[in-house]
């Protein structure tokens, strides 16, 4: 495996010599590299990092200035980026003054290399005594058990502390989760550890001694324990379904969208209301992107004669009971895709916006359609309020869903819309904005007495629909003959 070593530095002139000189000679043999970043210090910490001398190849040994403090966290999101760059397998993070004994780095390092673990925290507090006798203050101890409590019992994890800074990752595993997201302050060490059970990463503990010398703690105990307790009140909230939270969502690709019908104003949700206005039974539909399949099966369960077209395997499988057929294929080869027209109907639910060429299937659509037949689509509404204020402060988030989904090619207004549609030949014969996912975000809003929350955002998206339109939703009608295309 391909290990390096990230040495997290600032202020550290006095220790970070002594520190790299403590890595045991053995290990050196066994890395890929030792990287010092140094967080635009004050002190010459950078010129005595240049100066160490590495106990075999100089190679593997770099070190990086950034020329603006990045803080604490932002310096690790450097450090783990420059993990995931540089192609390592595992990266372990050390600090350079000393505090974290270098000579437990193999014991750190173990778990992942034997494929036990994806987290390996270096834990002071798994033999309280020990933190004590090495020094740890009172007030540091004291605050260390309580901040660790009740993390523990909002997040339903049971670890020994969160607040140890000697951690190591499997670079896969950080690979799949928001670090980007994180904050910038100290508290990013209790953001990755909820990310990291939110995602279901193995998580070990070893325990480490505790040493206490002169270094210089830059930490705001008040602030840091206030951080703490609002992130993990955050990753509750998230889990417990009361409050969306993006960092912490990071559940594996196959979760990472909600329940289509979740919420009763969802894309799905409304065009299901729509495809009911007429007789399914018997018709033939051909729904591109089956996603959860729960449209699926209401077609099914409608006596709808239903073929898909997903290229999931696991979405693919989970359709395949209400489908005659689930081809599992790339839509964007769509000439490529074996399927058996006319087709009554067609469902594009929040599936276009993910293809290369958009204008190029929706074209080939009408070869698919039956003179006549109609189609339903469903798009994401860039000029939202939420992306629009985004924009006036300077930012455009991509998220793991929703309009600025980061999995989405194209980005469409409601007049973008309806041009796609119009050009590509199909004839508009209805449209309709959906509301932001309020019960998505805020779940307790389906309820009462918040239950008019909904209705009031209803009424207000109809009447702004390019301010307050999630998604645009349309019923088009092939008016073409396929022969004749």
């Amino acid at each position: 495996m391909r290990i390096g070593i990230f040495v997290i530095a600032y202020n550290a002139e006095r220790h970070i010599a002594k520190t790299l000189s403590r890595i045991p000679a053995d290990l050196w043999k066994a890395i890929d590299v030792v990287y010092v970043i140094d967080d635009c210090s004050t002190d010459d910490t950078t010129r005595v990092a240049l100066g160490f001398k590495p106990p075999i190849d100089p190679q593997k040994f770099v070190v990086l200035r950034n020329r603006v403090n990045q803080r604490y966290g932002g310096n690790q999101k450097l450090g783990y980026q420059y993990a995931i760059d540089r192609g390592l397998d595992v990266v372990v993070m050390l600090h350079a003054d000393g505090q974290y004994a270098p000579e437990v780095l193999p014991q750190l390092l173990e778990p992942i290399i034997r494929d036990e673990a994806d987290v390996v925290l270096g834990s002071r507090m798994i033999h309280r005594a020990d933190a004590r006798k090495g020094g740890m203050p009172l007030y540091k101890f004291v605050g260390n058990i309580v901040l660790t409590k009740i993390e523990n019992a909002l997040s339903g994890m049971r670890l020994s502390e969160f607040h140890s800074g000697y951690r190591a990752y499997r670079v896969d595993f950080l690979k799949t989760i928001p670090i980007w997201e994180n904050s910038d302050e100290w508290h990013f060490d209790t953001q990755i550890l909820f990310q990291a059970h939110g995602a279901g990463a193995r998580i070990r503990e070893i325990p480490i001694p505790t040493y206490y010398g002169d270094e210089i703690c830059h930490v705001n105990g008040i602030i840091y324990g206030l951080n703490c307790v609002l992130s993990a009140l955050a990753f509750f909230l998230h889990k417990s379904g009361f409050l969306y939270v993006a960092k912490y969502d990071v559940e594996r690709e196959g979760h990472r969208y909600p329940e289509k019908f979740a919420d009763p104003g969802s894309s799905h949700s409304l065009l299901w209301s729509w495809l009911t206005e007429q007789n399914l039974r018997g018709a033939r539909v051909l729904e591109l992107g089956v996603g959860d399949a729960a449209l699926t099966r209401r077609l099914w369960e409608a006596g709808a004669i239903v073929d898909g077209v997903e290229l999931s395997e696991s979405s693919a499988r989970r359709a395949a009971p209400y489908c005659r057929r689930v081809l599992q294929s790339d839509l964007n080869d769509f000439d490529r895709l074996e399927i058996e027209p006319p087709y009554d109907i067609c469902v594009a639910a929040d599936v276009l916006e993910h293809l290369h060429r958009p204008e190029y299937v929706l074209s080939r659509l009408k070869r698919a359609v039956r003179r006549g037949g109609r189609l339903y689509v469903s798009l994401p509404n860039v000029a939202n309020l939420y992306v629009r204020l985004n924009l006036l402060f300077g930012r455009f988030p991509r998220t793991r869903r929703g309009p600025l989904d980061e999995t989405h090619l194209h980005f469409y207004t409601f007049r973008d819309m309806r041009r796609l549609l119009a050009k590509t030949g199909w004839v508009i014969r209805r449209e309709a904005p959906t509301s932001m996912p309020v019960p998505i975000l805020f779940p307790f809003f389906q309820k009462p007495p918040f239950s008019w929350v909904w209705w009031v955002a209803r009424k207000m998206t109809n009447t702004l629909p390019g301010l307050l339109g999630y998604q645009g939703l349309f019923v088009c009608e092939n008016t073409n003959s396929p022969d004749l295309l």
